[in-house]
């Protein structure tokens, strides 16, 4: 040991260039003058003209605040104050002069090296020590070789000398000095050390645990046991807590973070969430809501048991950690498979039971969002008390505004049928039509648009707020609003709704035929118009003031300008549909436009929707007018025998090569119009199969 001691010491003489003075006569009543005056004197390095600035040196030690004395007060940087134990416990308050003393005690036994270290660690705790420590070369070399030789050796010991190290760790200009020592990789292997011994320890107390005590003694022993497992565990969850703060600041630049994700970080802090001390929760917590905002990271704590061991902190009475727990599940609620894991533990009333929290509620919200984004789990939403709680947040605002994440998720719920439902219970239409006219509220009326689409008990509701609705689609209403209106209405495919009587009390024909006009509004308005101009439709007296006023001509200009928008062509074909059903219009567009011709060109469209509408529209074109139902036909045949009829074309040419003069063959050249009219063409076997229509 006094060998390897003196080599050290020799080691370090060589490599500093600077002179330490020890003033040990310094204290409040000190003549800082005549000290530096002393100093200058007695130093041959220090030329006269620094006489200055060694007298502001003096002063500024002399006012410094003394270091902490062991127990008394807050300490200055965290992990809070360590439980003090055996050898920790001392007596003495440290003193930066007598640092040689401290460092000597590290080349004795483990006993004088827990001592020594703490000393140590009382000065450390003060950042104004650091400075001073850091060029300390000798002090710091013993403390990292104590660190690795006698870490497994020492609980005690590892934990005081990874604290001084983490208060130099709690500066980012210091990070540079516990990289020169690789004490991040060693608390790296403290860290997978203990996690293990933790295993052992917890399989051995099992065992015990599991044989029934036949007598007092066997009791007794078990009862040891375990209190020697909760002394273990105490410590242990001391070194692990300084350990992975020490980490946690060193994680500030990537390239280090980087590396410990390579050794596993993220499943070691995850078996670490398995404990129950809350300080030791709260901190690593948030190491991986740090580690969270990585995909990489993110992917890690999908391959473990990440979202499992968060559950169980929810609820918790601990706020800190409560709201940390629900940030980082907030992140990783991006995630979709996580989303699902969430689902799968039984987060969902656990987070609408934080509503009541005001801490916490925001935050329950933003995860809520997403989860139902999924319309997976949309359906979930309707079996937790989540639904009316949210229907009560949007009555206590009255004519505030209401938070996004709030109104956001309502719109999200409220596209599936049961939660629609819920919602629409007692006055809930009510309450959300009043707000959203009064206010002009898109985002309320979309809440609104979303229930109207579905079937059952809430579309009869909406009767009562037809005149209401219908009154807001005009040009001087904001589109946005007019849009979600004129959506809901679209929706109402309601058979005992006067529609006529609504288009004509509230003059809504030159609205809609002004809107088809391409680029008269925004692409989303004049879809929902075609939308709405084919559910009015439904009405035979409708499509005849429709047809009358001129919109079909201007339906087929908009379908020339959108022929590349599978959701235009299809509500425009919808539209065709609808009208054929009634004979004026029927008439209007067979005999007046060209919309058969256009519906033929669709019939081979790569959207099936869009076909199967079309198949059905001309089915009923074809039904009702002889010319076009040839038409129609030969179109269906040649697009069902494409490959025969090229085939037939090609072997006529090459036939007629060997007639090329004979002026008799003629029969050779059939086109593929004649071929139906030959007597082994069944065409009739080709007609098209009646689709039944898909509502849009």
């Amino acid at each position: 040991g006094k060998k390897r001691k003196g080599a050290e010491r020799e080691e370090n003489k060589k490599r500093n260039s600077r002179k330490t003075i020890r003033v040990k006569s310094l204290s409040p009543s000190t003549d800082v003058v005549a000290l530096a005056r002393k100093v200058v004197e007695e130093c041959k390095l220090i030329p006269p003209s620094r006489l200055p600035e060694v007298e502001q040196l003096l002063y500024y030690l002399q006012n410094r605040k003394p270091s902490p004395a062991q127990g008394k007060g807050e300490p200055l940087v965290k992990p809070r104050e360590l439980t003090p134990f055996e050898g920790m416990e001392l007596n003495a308050e440290a003193s930066i002069t007598g640092i040689d003393d401290y460092v000597e005690l590290l080349y004795e036994g483990i006993p004088e090296k827990i001592r020594g270290s703490a000393l140590i660690l009382q000065l450390a705790r003060n950042p104004d020590n650091l400075e001073e420590l850091l060029h300390n070369e000798t002090a710091l070399g013993a403390l990292a070789r104590v660190l690795r030789e006698d870490w497994k050796q020492s609980v005690e010991l590892a934990t005081i000398i990874i604290y001084i190290f983490f208060c130099f760790s709690s500066f980012s200009q210091f990070h540079g000095v516990v990289s020169h020592y690789k004490i991040g990789a060693l608390c790296m292997n403290v860290v997978e050390h203990e996690v293990k011994r933790h295993d052992v320890w917890r399989e051995e107390l099992h065992k015990k645990s599991k044989s029934e005590p036949e007598n007092g003694s066997l009791r007794r022993d078990q009862e040891k046991a375990l209190r020697k497992y909760h002394d273990l565990l105490a410590k242990q969850e001391q070194l692990l807590r300084v350990s992975l703060y020490l980490l946690l600041n060193l994680a500030e630049d990537t390239r280090t973070e980087l590396k410990m994700r390579n050794k596993n970080i993220v499943g070691l802090l995850v078996k670490v969430l398995e404990r129950d001390d809350e300080e030791l929760l709260v901190l690593v917590v948030s190491f991986l809501k740090k580690l969270s905002i990585f995909l990489e990271n993110k992917n890690d704590m999908a391959e473990v048991d990440t979202v499992e061991q968060l559950a169980r902190l929810i609820p918790c009475d601990h706020e800190d950690l409560l709201n940390l727990t629900l940030r980082l599940l907030l992140n990783l609620s991006f995630d979709s498979g996580l989303r699902a894991k969430m689902v799968e533990v039984g987060l969902l009333p656990k987070l609408t039971a934080l509503f009541g929290d005001e801490n916490s509620r925001h935050i329950a919200l933003c995860i809520l969002y997403h989860i139902s984004v999924d319309d997976r789990f949309k359906a979930i939403f309707a079996y937790t008390d989540c639904i009316p709680q949210l229907m009560q947040m949007l009555y206590g605002h009255g004519e505030e505004k209401i938070d996004d994440e709030l109104i956001s998720i309502c719109i999200n719920l409220a596209a599936n049928k049961r939660n629609a439902q819920l919602m629409c219970e007692g006055n809930g239409l009510k309450m959300l039509m009043k707000r959203a006219l009064k206010m002009k509220d898109c985002l309320m009326m979309k809440i609104i648009r979303n229930i109207s689409q579905h079937d059952g008990p809430t579309k009869p509701l909406f009767i009562d707020y037809v005149g209401d609705l219908a009154a807001q689609i005009s040009a001087e209403e904001e589109e946005e609003f007019v849009l979600e209106c004129l959506g809901t209405l679209a929706n109402l495919t309601i058979p005992d709704l006067d529609w006529e009587l609504v288009l004509k009390e509230y003059n809504l024909v030159p609205f809609l035929k002004d809107r088809l006009k391409p680029g008269s509004a925004e692409d989303d308005l004049i879809l929902e118009v075609v939308i709405m101009i084919g559910t009015v439709s439904m009405d035979d007296a409708c499509a005849i003031m429709l047809a009358k006023s001129g919109i079909i001509p201007a339906i087929i200009e908009l379908l020339n300008a959108q022929q590349e928008d599978d959701e235009f062509v299809c509500q425009i074909v919808y539209v065709f549909y609808q009208m054929v059903f009634h004979q004026a219009t029927r008439d209007v567009i067979i005999k007046d436009t060209q919309a058969p011709a256009y519906l033929i060109d669709l019939m081979h469209d790569k959207n099936t929707e869009i076909r199967k509408v079309c198949d059905n529209t001309l089915d009923i074109i074809a039904e009702y007018d002889e010319e076009w139902g040839k038409k129609i036909q030969s179109e269906k045949f040649r697009f069902h025998n494409n490959q025969w009829l090229e085939m037939v074309e090609s072997r006529q040419a090459d036939e007629a090569e060997q007639y090329l003069y004979d002026d008799n063959r003629t029969d050779l050249f059939y086109t593929s119009s004649r071929i139906l009219e030959l007597p082994y063409c069944f065409s009739s076997l080709l007609s098209s199969h009646w689709f039944p229509l898909i509502p849009l």
